[in-house]
Protein backbone atom coordinates (compact mmCIF):
# COMPACT_ATOMS: atom_id res chain seq x y z
CA UNK A 1 0.00 0.00 0.00
CA UNK A 2 1.14 3.11 -0.78
CA UNK A 3 1.42 5.95 1.99
CA UNK A 4 1.67 9.88 1.90
CA UNK A 5 3.39 11.13 4.00
CA UNK A 6 2.41 14.82 4.78
CA UNK A 7 5.72 16.03 5.91
CA UNK A 8 7.55 15.45 2.36
CA UNK A 9 4.78 16.42 0.41
CA UNK A 10 2.55 19.51 0.03
CA UNK A 11 -0.98 19.36 -0.58
CA UNK A 12 -1.26 21.15 -3.83
CA UNK A 13 1.47 19.21 -5.53
CA UNK A 14 -1.87 16.37 -5.21
CA UNK A 15 -3.87 18.18 -7.63
CA UNK A 16 -4.13 18.11 -11.01
CA UNK A 17 -2.90 20.64 -13.50
CA UNK A 18 -6.14 21.86 -15.29
CA UNK A 19 -4.49 24.38 -17.85
CA UNK A 20 -4.03 22.07 -20.57
CA UNK A 21 -8.08 20.88 -20.17
CA UNK A 22 -8.53 24.81 -20.35
CA UNK A 23 -6.81 25.14 -23.25
CA UNK A 24 -8.28 22.74 -25.45
CA UNK A 25 -11.99 23.89 -23.86
CA UNK A 26 -11.17 27.79 -25.00
CA UNK A 27 -9.95 26.64 -28.45
CA UNK A 28 -12.91 24.58 -29.12
CA UNK A 29 -15.03 27.52 -27.58
CA UNK A 30 -13.81 30.15 -30.10
CA UNK A 31 -13.98 27.63 -32.71
CA UNK A 32 -17.77 26.83 -32.54
CA UNK A 33 -18.08 30.45 -31.73
CA UNK A 34 -16.15 31.51 -35.22
CA UNK A 35 -18.44 28.48 -37.03
CA UNK A 36 -21.82 28.94 -35.73
CA UNK A 37 -24.38 30.44 -38.11
CA UNK A 38 -26.54 33.13 -36.29
CA UNK A 39 -30.42 33.58 -38.14
CA UNK A 40 -31.53 37.41 -38.14
CA UNK A 41 -35.16 37.61 -37.43
CA UNK A 42 -35.35 40.74 -37.63
CA UNK A 43 -33.04 44.33 -38.73
CA UNK A 44 -33.83 48.08 -37.93
CA UNK A 45 -34.36 49.64 -40.66
CA UNK A 46 -34.48 53.22 -41.80
CA UNK A 47 -35.79 54.18 -44.99
CA UNK A 48 -33.18 55.78 -47.44
CA UNK A 49 -33.08 59.43 -48.66
CA UNK A 50 -30.71 60.68 -51.29
CA UNK A 51 -29.57 63.90 -50.84
CA UNK A 52 -27.77 63.81 -54.71
CA UNK A 53 -29.96 64.15 -57.72
CA UNK A 54 -29.68 60.93 -59.51
CA UNK A 55 -29.19 61.49 -62.90
CA UNK A 56 -29.70 57.92 -64.48
CA UNK A 57 -33.33 57.25 -66.43
CA UNK A 58 -34.28 54.95 -68.25
CA UNK A 59 -33.52 54.64 -72.33
CA UNK A 60 -36.52 52.37 -73.09
CA UNK A 61 -40.13 53.51 -72.02
CA UNK A 62 -40.86 51.82 -68.79
CA UNK A 63 -43.50 50.16 -67.25
CA UNK A 64 -45.01 52.02 -64.62
CA UNK A 65 -46.66 51.07 -61.39
CA UNK A 66 -47.75 53.19 -59.07
CA UNK A 67 -49.12 52.80 -55.66
CA UNK A 68 -51.24 55.22 -54.04
CA UNK A 69 -52.52 55.87 -50.64
CA UNK A 70 -55.92 55.62 -50.91
CA UNK A 71 -58.41 52.97 -52.82
CA UNK A 72 -58.25 51.93 -55.67
CA UNK A 73 -54.31 51.51 -54.39
CA UNK A 74 -52.74 50.08 -57.46
CA UNK A 75 -52.24 52.43 -61.22
CA UNK A 76 -50.43 50.21 -64.39
CA UNK A 77 -49.07 53.14 -66.28
CA UNK A 78 -51.22 55.51 -65.38
CA UNK A 79 -54.36 54.01 -65.51
CA UNK A 80 -56.27 52.98 -61.68
CA UNK A 81 -57.17 49.68 -61.16
CA UNK A 82 -60.13 48.66 -59.16
CA UNK A 83 -59.01 45.08 -57.85
CA UNK A 84 -55.52 43.09 -57.02
CA UNK A 85 -56.60 40.51 -59.84
CA UNK A 86 -57.63 42.87 -62.32
CA UNK A 87 -54.18 44.62 -61.79
CA UNK A 88 -51.97 41.35 -61.65
CA UNK A 89 -53.75 39.74 -64.83
CA UNK A 90 -52.90 43.59 -66.53
CA UNK A 91 -49.50 43.76 -65.17
CA UNK A 92 -48.75 39.95 -66.18
CA UNK A 93 -50.15 40.70 -69.78
CA UNK A 94 -47.77 43.97 -70.05
CA UNK A 95 -44.81 42.02 -69.04
CA UNK A 96 -44.91 39.50 -71.33
CA UNK A 97 -46.03 41.99 -73.92
CA UNK A 98 -42.96 43.87 -73.82
CA UNK A 99 -40.42 41.77 -71.86
CA UNK A 100 -37.37 44.14 -72.59
CA UNK A 101 -39.26 47.24 -71.16
CA UNK A 102 -37.78 48.06 -67.34
CA UNK A 103 -40.33 47.95 -64.48
CA UNK A 104 -40.38 50.81 -62.59
CA UNK A 105 -41.94 51.17 -59.42
CA UNK A 106 -43.43 54.27 -57.70
CA UNK A 107 -45.09 54.70 -54.68
CA UNK A 108 -47.04 57.20 -52.83
CA UNK A 109 -45.01 58.21 -49.40
CA UNK A 110 -48.22 57.37 -47.43
CA UNK A 111 -48.77 54.04 -49.17
CA UNK A 112 -49.26 50.95 -46.78
CA UNK A 113 -46.31 48.86 -46.78
CA UNK A 114 -48.72 46.17 -46.39
CA UNK A 115 -49.36 47.04 -50.13
CA UNK A 116 -46.02 47.78 -50.96
CA UNK A 117 -44.75 43.96 -49.53
CA UNK A 118 -47.62 42.28 -51.20
CA UNK A 119 -46.33 43.74 -54.46
CA UNK A 120 -43.16 42.97 -54.44
CA UNK A 121 -44.12 39.58 -53.64
CA UNK A 122 -45.79 39.32 -56.49
CA UNK A 123 -42.94 40.26 -58.56
CA UNK A 124 -40.46 37.71 -57.20
CA UNK A 125 -43.29 35.07 -57.25
CA UNK A 126 -43.39 36.06 -61.44
CA UNK A 127 -39.69 36.54 -62.07
CA UNK A 128 -40.07 40.15 -62.95
CA UNK A 129 -37.33 42.06 -62.14
CA UNK A 130 -38.32 46.18 -61.06
CA UNK A 131 -35.40 47.93 -62.17
CA UNK A 132 -36.13 51.38 -60.14
CA UNK A 133 -38.09 52.53 -57.20
CA UNK A 134 -39.07 55.62 -57.70
CA UNK A 135 -38.13 58.17 -54.25
CA UNK A 136 -37.78 62.18 -54.51
CA UNK A 137 -34.74 63.91 -53.34
CA UNK A 138 -33.96 65.07 -49.74
CA UNK A 139 -34.73 68.62 -49.73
Amino acid sequence: MISINDSHQNSDELTPDLTPLLDIIFIVMVFLLLTATVKIKALDVELPQTATKILQTTKADPITINLVASEPYWALQGQSISSWDSFNQQLLTEVKTHPNKPVVIGADKKASVEQMLKLLAFLQKNDIKATQLLMEDQQ
